[in-house]
């Protein structure tokens, strides 16, 4: 019997186009807010990391909190629409106040605001937007096809504009005159832009109801409202070991990420051209989108996500290695070839991945009866926040223990040293670890198993 469709192009499409609102705010701070504030603030790298990481503290929690606040909420707009329409709103003023660091206030009082305006951006307006975004996928369809395209189509989407933004910002704030005045511009536009794509992505789809999401689910309650409380949604979670799989390959995934942004250090210092970020960013970006294409009838073919994954992730692995020897021998071409390779692997983890998190929340509810979409959800915000924050973080840490010096024409050998470990070693370590964890995570058998012999499990 063919499954049902619950979405026509459009709303796949228009959901998708959200992710240009995610990544305008996540693109532009994990690529450029480091060196804003070490070249052109003046602030230090190692006290800015510190302040990121700290920060991270406030973001374990309100992920959670707005999770569970999501399954909690029944409006017109439904469980997740709300959240995402409003909290994107702060997320754009959020965003803005980063780079309006007033220049005529004490060194404190801009570590102060750049914390402050840093820490409700993450862990409040964009967790409550992010989470939301994340959970429509399993809020507004049943079908596990059109859950894995709504994935594919976000994420190029992502890839999309985080390409672009890693290719005209530099150009963008040389444009505007350079300095300050130039980041605040940008900032400006990138919010205006991200307030236009997440209000549209919201209006494009429409939430199932209750009744709808729990029609069909043999030997479950058809139309109870959820009823526990924070802690218990916390419990539900931990006893998920695919969803701590999960959790920690999407935090993986984002300190890979973040790493990577820091390339801007990697190509200014290093490779002595700034402008190469755009061209690495090509050399991931494409074969990535190009991957999220195919990633749908791949999964089809394949019957399932779980191998798709893991063979993807050794091929990454391999291409990321690729680039570490490419690195050393001096050879870009090589190293745009085999960062290539690695994109093309990965590609598919991401794709499927909203589709993967929806399979683990059905897990919960096998096991327990109880949906937690929107607590379940929690992991993308966490993983992207955590993970990305962790990223920025670290490179700060390892700048400043290196002696980097902001905007000076020339670096230490101990600075390009580490410029070498931050941008070649450690995403290929932080891939093995993603594709050792990835052989465990086949969440779907299990399933399987639950829908077949529930008594049993």
């Amino acid at each position: 019997m063919k499954e049902r469709t619950y979405l026509k192009w459009y709303n796949k499409v228009g959901y998708g186009s959200g992710d240009i609102a995610g990544n305008v705010v996540y693109a532009l701070l994990s690529a450029f807010v480091m060196i804003f504030l070490t070249d052109t603030v003046g602030l230090n790298a190692g006290i800015v990391g510190t302040l990121i990481a700290v920060s991270k503290l406030f973001d374990g929690v309100s992920d959670i909190f707005f999770g569970s606040m999501i399954d909690k909420t029944h409006s017109k707009m439904g469980k997740a629409r709300p959240w995402m329409l409003y909290g994107y709103f702060g997320c754009a003023i959020c965003l803005a106040a980063i780079f309006f660091i007033p220049a005529d206030i004490s060194e404190f009082a801009q570590y102060a605001w750049f914390f402050i305006a840093y820490t409700l951006l993450n862990a409040g307006f964009y967790t409550a937007n992010n989470i939301a975004y994340s959970a429509l996928t399993a809020l507004v369809t049943k079908n596990n096809h059109e859950r894995v395209q709504m994935g594919s189509i976000r994420f190029m989407f992502a890839f999309g504009t985080s390409m672009l933004i890693q290719t005209i910002t530099v150009g963008l704030v040389a444009y505007f005159g350079g300095g300050a005045g130039a980041w605040k511009t940008v900032a400006i536009l990138y919010a205006i832009v991200g307030v236009i794509s997440n209000t549209l992505s919201v209006l494009s789809v429409k939430e199932l109801s209750p009744e709808e999401l729990a029609e069909g689910e043999a030997g479950q309650d058809q139309g109870e409202p959820e009823t526990y409380r924070l802690r218990e949604a916390f419990g539900l979670l931990i006893r998920n070991k695919y969803y701590l799989m999960i959790c920690a390959s999407y935090i993986l995934m984002q300190i890979y990420s973040a790493t990577l942004n820091m390339g801007i250090y990697f190509m200014t210092y290093v490779l002595k051209n700034a402008n190469l970020l755009g061209v690495f960013s090509w050399a991931i970006n494409i074969p990535m989108i190009m991957g999220l294409l195919f990633t749908p009838a791949l999964v089809a073919r394949w019957k399932g996500m779980y191998r798709l994954n893991l063979y993807g992730y050794i091929l990454g692995t391999a291409g990321r290695l690729g680039v570490v020897i490419a690195g050393y021998v001096g050879s870009v071409p090589l190293m745009l070839l085999c960062t290539a390779v690695a994109a093309l692997g990965m590609s598919p983890l991401q794709g499927d991945m909203n589709a993967l998190i929806a399979t683990c929340s059905e897990y919960t509810f096998l096991k327990t009866g109880k949906r937690v979409d929107g607590t379940m959800y929690s992991c993308t915000s966490l993983g992207t926040k955590l993970g990305g924050g962790i990223g920025t973080a670290v490179a700060g840490w390892l700048l400043a223990y290196s002696g980097y010096v902001g905007g000076a024409a020339e670096q230490s050998a101990s600075c390009i040293n580490m410029l070498h470990i931050m941008y070649l070693w450690l995403p290929m370590v932080f891939n093995l670890l993603i594709t050792l964890i990835l052989t465990r995570l086949n969440v779907e058998k299990e399933n399987e198993k639950l829908r077949h012999y529930p008594s049993s499990c």
